[in-house]
Formats: C-alpha cells, structure tokens, sequence
C-alpha cells in the first residue's frame, strides 16, 4: 500500500497540469481500492461552489459541468467540517443531494475525505460503490493519508490557473489573493520582473579535481570577483540607505574570506573535490545548520550563504552575466529574494518586493523598509515562475499579494496610494507647526527609530525628538557584537542629527522575538524569561561597552536620556543604575567631559505595572511599552 501511494504521489507530482494531476489520481485511486467510483470536487470561490472535476465511474459528461453549492449534499458536508464521512448507503443521509446527471444513483456506498492545505479546504476526495458497506479503515487510511500528500500539488496546480487567470471550472478569474507576511509598510501596483539565483548549487556533482593547485587557483580568482561586485553594490546603494545597511555588502565580503568560508572550501578542494563540488558542499553544510534553528532571525542568514555562493558558482562556471530588463513600475519578485538582487534593481523603477520564502526578519526586509518600498515575504503559495510580465499588487500593509488585479481592484488601490501621498503632502504643510491639542496643550511630537534612514525620515517629518531608539537594530545587521567605538559611532550620529533634541536610547532588548545570531538564547518560552534587562545585567560586559558608547556619544550635545527595557522589579532598575554610574566614573576619570543623563524605565510587564509609584521615585522618566504589555491583558 505505501508503494502505491508513493507511486500515484510521484505520477501527480510530474502532471504537466491541474486537469492532468485530477485524472491521474482518479484512475490510480480507483485501481489501487478497487472501486466503482473515484472522484474529485474542488471549491471554485468564484461561483461558491464545489466542482466535479474529475471522475472514473461517474458519467464522462458530467465532469467540469456538474458542481455542489457550498451547503449542498454530502461533499458540502465532507468540506463544512473538514473531515471524513464513511457510509454505507449515502441515500439515507440527510444530506444525500441526488446529482441527476451523474449517474451515482447506481452506487450506495461512499467515502468523502476534505483536501486540505494550510487550514483551507480546496476539495473532497470521493470514492462509492455499489456494494453497501462502509469502507474500512485500511481505504479510510489510505484515502486520508493520498489527500494529505497531494493537496499541496493541487494547491500549486490552483493557484498557476488563477496566475493564468482561470477557475477550477475554467470561468475568467481576477483578484486572486496569496497570502504572506508584511516586510515592508505601503502599497504598489506594476509589473512582475523575475528573477533567479545566479547559479544553482543543488545540481553540482561531487567529482574529483584534476589540478587541485588550479582549482584552488581558480575559486581564488572568482572570490576576488564576487568581492569585487559586492563592493559595486556598496557603491551602486548609497544614497538610497544609510552607511550601516550599506556595511551589508561588506560583511558579505568578509564571508568569503581565508578564515571563513573560503578557508573551508579550499581545504576540501586539497581533499581532491573539484572546486565546484567544494563549493557547493560547504555551502549545503552551512545551510543545513542555519535552517535547522529554531531562530527566526538564524534561519534566514541560510538565504544569505546560498546567495553568496551561487555567485561565486556563476563564476567557476565562466558564465555571461545575463541582462534583466527591468520596467517601469517593476515588482520584483524571487523564490528567496536577496540583499544583492535588490542592490542590482534600478531604484527608480523599482516600486514592490515578494519574496516566496522569507519574513519580516530577512536582511531584504529591513533594507526594503529603510528604502520604503511595499513588500510581502512568505507567499509559499504563489507559482512565482509564472508571473514574469504579469500584473500585480502588492499590498505592504495586509500582507497579500494579487495577482489578475482587475480594473475596479487597480482602481482602489491607486486611490489608497493617492490617499498616502495626499497625507505625506499634508503633513509636509504642517510639520512646522506646533503639535498641540485645541485647548492649548502643548505635545511633543517623537518618533521611534532602529536605523538612521529612520532618522532622516523623522527629521522631513517634523519629528520633536525620539521617544524610543531601538539599539538592538544595529546588532541584529552586524556578525558579532558590535565594538563600544562602532557602537559610538552609531549613536553619535543619531544624537547629532537630533541636536539639540531629545533622543531616548533603549539599552539592548534581545530575547523572545529578537535573538542575534551570534548570541543565541534557547528557552521553552522565551516571551516570559530571560530577556530585555535580564540579558545584559547577566552580562554587565555587554552593558558596560553600550553604555560607555552612549555616554560618550552624548559629549557636547547633553540630548541623551537611557531606557532600561523589560524593567520587573526595584532590584534590576538599582543594578542598572550602578552600572551606569560605575560607566559615568570610569570616563570622568579618562578626563571625557560627559554629563550624566536621565535615566528612566520601559513600563512593559505587569510585574512593573502594580510596582509604578515605586519605580517612578527610583528613576527620571517612565514609558510604557504597549506592545508587550497587551500580550499579558
């Protein structure tokens, strides 16, 4: 039995389309029980319906003619409840709907079983026979088990159709949705431009170098190359992002050189493995380990690795480098989109991103918001090969891609993108006005920040100040932990941009949904645990070396203030404090002229809450983190 759904899984797999991949697993299906009858009902949302898609057994005639409302007879059941119904005369049942032009009347017994994926019913799976019984739970097992392992292919099959524009049914279909994840605020509407990897490590055998000296020769000179064309994109980015996002492209770099993962190829080409092979190993080795994690954040430097190494495959295969016309309004669109194939887009064509694999922590996704361009990562569904030239929009905000947009759908969302710029240009009139409420009230208008492209933005803005500078941001671009004089650079930029406003540096807040990946944290819920103060009083190195570069980043300008995050108690807040005074000491003594800053709390865990009145004595300014603190309401 488990060879033959192998068997009809491999058959479907290789159908060239929807109607295909239906009637192959029909007639297999049929044959492998020794059924009467199989058939497939799909949902087509256009006309709320389930379709008789394919059968053997049923009338020829009464394939894609026949079709179930969605509250109609024992299929509709099947789906309403997503699971199984086994009878032994299906006329019996309440919800028996007698289709005339099938020919089932013939035929007592039935099995329906939903097809599933992700949570959504796409169809019912039907097998009936003429014999009442009820099937047992062998055919049951079997039946479930053959619609788990297809509904992903008929998932696919579906949703090339609907890029095609057509229905299960085959009616004209528009504004077909495919949902993902926001990695980027806004929304675009353009044309789909693909594109691909430089080169395909998976498809490179293992075979054994002929000149390992040339070999190792070779890969050096392509390394130069690749290092040489990430420097171009260093170059190529700036002015679209600020120097720090830019450093990405040097840490690429750096990836490949003699103490990383150059060092490991060359020592398997001396093994005898031909550079290729070599290449492609070590990068599936490193791969592998990334996508293992458990880390979010961990678990996209994979796409980092594969992107970097099928450029240096592109050049061991002396290939052409290959021209992408990109259009007007493009949306680009990859299976994993990278930093690089972002860098290599013209910026003033460029208006989307979509990415089929990928999420909101991917490095694509932090430089496309620094740039403000809408994107969707994590579209697992959508048939990306298929789009090229295809009209799109993607929609920032709701995380959804649609593909077919039609007229009235086109219309709608260009009013939402004049709504933004009408709201952009009215704000623009009045960012140099007082923010202050109708009787008089004077309110200071801050803003929250991770990047300096953040910061640039709030000045055109009319930002008063920044209520919240997320520290951790810079961390989470960099390898390692960054230095206390690059840590000083990056906020002496950011408090000299802001001179003579205030500017609220939150000390690192890392742990639950924010771990780097040089610094890993495992707990079995890391929301409630160790996180946030906890991390950096456990490690006073860290916290000393962030406070010292704040401390000093703040000479001559005496616009800092310090917020200590995930505050729980008295005790923590007093550790703290100490700390920073101890930081204070250190730099008098270094004869640096600093002056103390205020120091205040982020009020954002209920233990803080019921302790406010007490922490409030303790410290010079309190905020509250609504965020974290509603997940606990």
């Amino acid at each position: 039995m488990l060879d033959q759904l192998r068997s009809i899984v491999q058959e479907v797999n290789s159908a060239r389309d929807l109607q295909s991949a239906l009637d192959i697993i029909v007639t297999r299906v049929r044959s492998a029980l020794n059924t009467q009858v199989c058939s497939v009902y799909l949902l087509d949302k256009d006309i709320n319906s389930h379709v008789l898609m394919a059968s053997q057994g049923l009338k020829a005639e009464a394939v894609g003619r026949v079709s179930l409302q969605t509250d109609e007879g024992l299929v509709g059941l099947v789906a309403k409840y997503a699971e199984p119904i086994n009878l032994s005369d299906a006329s019996k049942h309440p919800s028996y709907f007698y289709l005339q032009d099938t020919g089932e009347e013939e035929f007592n017994s039935f099995l329906g079983v939903p097809i599933i994926h992700h949570r959504a019913v796409l169809g019912v799976l039907v097998i009936q026979q003429r014999e009442s019984r009820r099937f047992d739970e062998g055919e049951e097992a079997f039946l479930i088990t053959l619609s788990a392992q297809l509904s992903g292919v008929i998932a696919h099959a579906e949703a090339t159709g609907a890029i095609q524009g057509l229905s299960p049914s085959g009616k004209k279909t528009e504004d077909t949705i495919f949902p993902g994840v926001s990695g980027s605020s806004g929304v675009a509407i353009g044309r789909a431009v693909v594109v691909f990897p430089h080169a395909d490590l998976s498809q490179i055998p293992q075979r054994p170098a002929k000149d390992i000296e040339h070999e190792v020769a070779f890969f050096k000179t392509c390394i130069d190359a690749v290092r040489r064309d990430m420097n171009d994109l260093y170059e190529k980015i700036a002015g679209h992002v600020a120097e720090e996002e830019r450093q990405l492209f040097n840490v690429y770099a750096r990836m490949l050189d003699d103490n990383a993962l150059g060092n490991e190829v060359v020592a398997r080409i001396r093994q005898g493995i031909w550079a290729q092979g070599a290449l492609a190993y070590v990068a599936g080795e490193h791969v592998r380990s990334f996508e293992s994690m458990s880390d979010d954040y961990l678990r996209e430097r994979a796409v980092d690795i594969k992107d970097l190494c099928s450029r240096v495959l592109f050049y061991l295969q002396a290939r052409e480098p290959i021209e992408i016309e990109y259009q007007e309004n493009t949306i680009l669109v990859s299976e994993e989109l990278t930093p690089s194939m972002l860098a290599e887009a013209p910026k003033e064509k460029l208006k989307g991103l979509i990415s089929v694999k990928g999420s909101g922590n991917s490095h694509v996704a932090i430089l496309a918001r620094t740039m403000g361009i809408p994107t969707v990562m994590g579209t697992v569904d959508l048939p990306y090969a298929q789009l090229e030239g295809r009209s799109l929009v993607v929609d920032g905000y709701r995380g959804e891609v649609i593909t077919s947009p039609s007229k009235a759908l086109r219309l709608r969302y260009r009013e939402i993108i004049k709504e933004q710029e009408q709201l952009i240009a009215g704000l623009e009139g009045i960012k140099e006005e007082p923010c202050e409420t109708s009787d008089g009230h004077r309110v200071q208008l801050w803003v929250n920040t991770g990047l300096m492209s953040d910061v640039m933005q709030s000045l055109d803005q009319g930002a008063e100040g920044i209520g919240l500078f997320r520290t951790e941001v810079p961390f989470l671009l960099s390898e390692r932990f960054p230095s206390e004089q690059e840590q000083y650079e990056i906020y002496r930029e950011q408090l000299e941009a802001f001179s003579p406003k205030i500017v609220t540096m939150r000390t690192l807040d890392i742990g639950g949904d924010k771990s780097l990946p040089y610094f890993p944290i495992e707990e079995a819920n890391p929301f409630l645990g160790w996180r946030g103060i906890r991390v950096t009083l456990d490690h006073p190195e860290i916290f000393m070396a962030q406070i010292r570069a704040m401390l000093r980043a703040s000479v001559g300008l005496d616009n800092l203030q310090i917020m200590l995050p995930m505050i729980s108690n008295v005790n923590e807040v007093s550790m703290a404090q100490q700390l920073i005074k101890k930081a204070y000491r250190e730099l008098v003594q270094e004869g640096v002229e600093v002056v103390y800053p205020p120091v205040g709390v982020m009020i954002e865990l209920p233990a803080a809450v019921y302790q406010t009145s007490v922490l409030a004595k303790m410290v010079d300014f309190v905020s509250v983190g609504s965020n974290d603190l509603t997940q606990y309401l």
